[in-house]
């Protein structure tokens, strides 16, 4: 197991972030906060999909006085987005935000003590988003442009500000939508503070394109050991935000109690339809929490290997015909046709492995 960095611990609302605690999974609505309706329906498909915490943003006054309703009513903790107004963040803070998200570049420093005082009074927590694309005029008149040593002098000066007025419940991010630039941002951060991180390229694009972005920016990062909570940012749906961040989690060995699939991506060898198989136990099991791998290979070549060092392994054996392993030893020959309900009633009657 990867050392994580350690960290300062926060509370948002009964969730822990930092390095004592597992790195959580966010996203953000994409509905007009003022819609309950639309913006708890987002929240609550997000919840069932594995999301930890949800940001909502609060633009307008309408937008915060609806955050009340949602807060009440989301089964996970609710940040409020603030940007410019600082208004909105006290408002958001009365509504029992359990978080609000502000870019101290864009709000005036006496401004940004109402807001700790708020947050300090409603015990919520604060989360210092530092952005390229939105820097304060003073940082970028001194680099010329966004670099990463600008990113991070921004944070650690809106961090000591923080602490001069005696808040540490807080979290930072120095997020690009350049991944070289994002990534050595974070690992110069992390070196400088001590407070949790929240990692995320902004702005990645389009699913696939941001989903390679996204990976590779808080994939090295977190194989770093550094981050203590992620969003992926996608011009998609929010799900798939969630998805792609646990299985960021989950290629590293840092999401505990899940199903992980690996398949082949198959040749001319390959007996058994690994992709309809593979594709169907990823659906199926992506929502049970175990601690249990499974594999599911083509043929011969690396399929008893991989069948002997996972919990359960299938291979295609002959044209058709599957060996199903579980735990190192041969438990079946079945057909194509009943491998995934093969799989699926071991795997029910499977408890993780003992740590």
């Amino acid at each position: 197991m990867m050392q994580r960095r350690r960290t300062r611990q926060i509370n948002v609302n009964g969730v822990g972030v930092g390095s004592d605690f597992p790195i959580t999974v966010q996203t953000m609505t994409n509905s007009n906060t003022e819609d309950i309706g639309a913006t708890l329906i987002q929240i609550h498909d997000a919840a069932e999909a594995g999301c930890n915490l949800i940001r909502v943003s609060c633009p307008t006054k309408a937008s915060t006085q609806a955050l009340r309703d949602i807060v009440k009513l989301s089964p996970i903790p609710v940040i409020a987005d603030i940007h410019f107004h600082y208004k909105r963040a006290l408002e958001a803070l009365d509504a029992t935000a359990a978080c609000v998200r502000i870019n101290p570049g864009n709000i005036a420093p006496s401004d940004i003590a109402e807001i700790v005082s708020a947050a300090r009074y409603n015990g919520a927590a604060i989360r210092i988003g530092i952005n390229s694309g939105s820097l304060e005029e003073s940082v970028l008149k001194k680099y010329g442009e966004p670099t990463a040593v600008a990113i991070v002098e921004s944070a650690v000066s809106h961090c000591h500000r923080l602490e001069d007025l005696g808040f540490t419940n807080f979290k930072v991010s120095v997020k690009s939508s350049d991944v070289r630039t994002m990534i050595t941002a974070y690992r110069q951060l992390s070196n400088e503070i001590g407070y949790p991180l929240h990692l995320g390229v902004t702005e990645a694009g389009p699913v696939i394109p941001g989903t390679i972005k996204s990976a590779i920016g808080i994939g090295a990062l977190l194989a770093d050991g550094i981050g203590d909570t992620i969003r992926v940012s996608l011009s998609g749906s929010i799900i798939d935000e969630v998805n792609v961040g646990q299985q960021i989690l989950k290629s590293l060995g840092l999401l505990a109690n899940c199903v992980n699939v690996v398949s082949c991506p198959t040749c001319a060898r390959s007996n058994i339809d690994v992709i309809q198989i593979a594709s169907a136990l990823e659906q199926h099991c992506s929502t049970i929490q175990k601690a249990i791998k499974i594999s599911v290979l083509g043929c011969v070549v690396n399929g008893i290997g991989e069948a002997k060092n996972v919990d359960i392994g299938v291979f295609g054996f002959t044209d058709g015909i599957a060996k199903v392993y579980v735990r190192g030893e041969e438990y079946d020959t079945v057909t194509d046709d009943h491998v995934i309900e093969t799989v699926l009633d071991i795997l029910n009657n499977l408890e993780s492995p003992e740590n």
